[in-house]
């Protein structure tokens, strides 16, 4: 028998942040329940990690705002340390964001759990199509992928904090964000060395156990669309769709989670 613990949510609590997490959460509840002799645990932040984790194989989060405090972050962190496996998907790189002086606009701010999970969420453009490049194709989570496949999806770019082993990537130069748009940030940490590729996942050891962190995955009702525009890539006015699944309903998606999940649990 193996157990899971499943956290989705948004922040203020029981916000949807912008995204459709009804939606997520069943998705991924339901991939979960296709592993025989599998107990899920579900929670909408990371309260409560000193009782869920113990016993616990497998943790997996979906958040837009909810992040571990110190002491939920070094709870986490042991329990990986003992052999745990933590999988991030999309929001969970961000996290607290503060209000720039003066103006709209506000900035990450870089916290303990960063460097637990292994990166920070800098910005991301608005929703566009994109070619994901599977850089590691003998790793269990990235089995039977192609060796690039194109999306649609908010195209994250996130800081690599340590060594780590590369999954996925795409070429992106240059940040897109409209004047304005989305968050503000001093230095696009996120372009790696060559200038133009930008990584969209990857695992890292930590102690006995293992991180995975997958930055697609966005998806918004029109109760929680909060997406001003999308790229002129996705439609041709910038529109943005009242309803958007974008790689929820990609098979290469759907083949990562499934392969994440038996990833975790070992």
């Amino acid at each position: 028998m193996h157990r899971a613990h499943l956290v989705v949510g948004g922040y203020p609590p029981g916000s949807t942040a912008g995204h459709d997490m009804d939606f997520a959460r069943r998705i991924l509840l339901e991939r979960l329940a296709e592993v025989p002799d599998l107990t899920t645990t579900v929670a909408s932040d990371f309260s409560g990690l000193d009782k869920w984790l113990p016993g616990t194989d497998f943790l997996l989060t979906y958040v837009a705002g909810p992040y571990p405090d110190e002491a939920q972050d070094a709870t986490l962190r042991g329990w990986i340390s003992e052999g745990g496996r933590w999988l991030g998907l999309h929001g969970t790189s961000g996290g607290r964001a503060a209000r720039i002086e003066g103006t709209r606009q506000r900035q990450m701010v870089k916290l303990p759990h960063h460097d637990s999970l292994g990166c920070f969420f800098l910005n991301h453009p608005p929703i566009r199509r994109f070619e994901v490049n599977v850089e590691d194709a003998s790793h269990p989570i990235t089995a039977g992928l192609s060796t690039s496949f194109e999306v649609i999806d908010e195209l994250y770019l996130v800081e690599i904090l340590g060594d780590c082993n590369v999954l996925l990537t795409t070429e992106l130069p240059k940040d897109p964000s409209p004047e304005g748009f989305g968050f503000s940030y001093d230095e696009d940490t996120s372009l790696q060395a060559d200038g133009r590729t930008r990584v969209l996942g990857y695992t890292r050891a930590l102690g006995s156990g293992e991180v995975a962190y997958i930055a697609l995955g966005h998806c918004h009702s029109p109760t929680t669309n909060s997406q001003p525009m999308v790229d002129e890539s996705v439609e041709r006015d910038g529109a943005s769709p009242p309803v958007f699944r974008g790689v929820w309903e990609h098979e290469s998606y759907q083949q990562l989670l499934g392969n994440a999940i038996q990833w975790g649990l070992g």
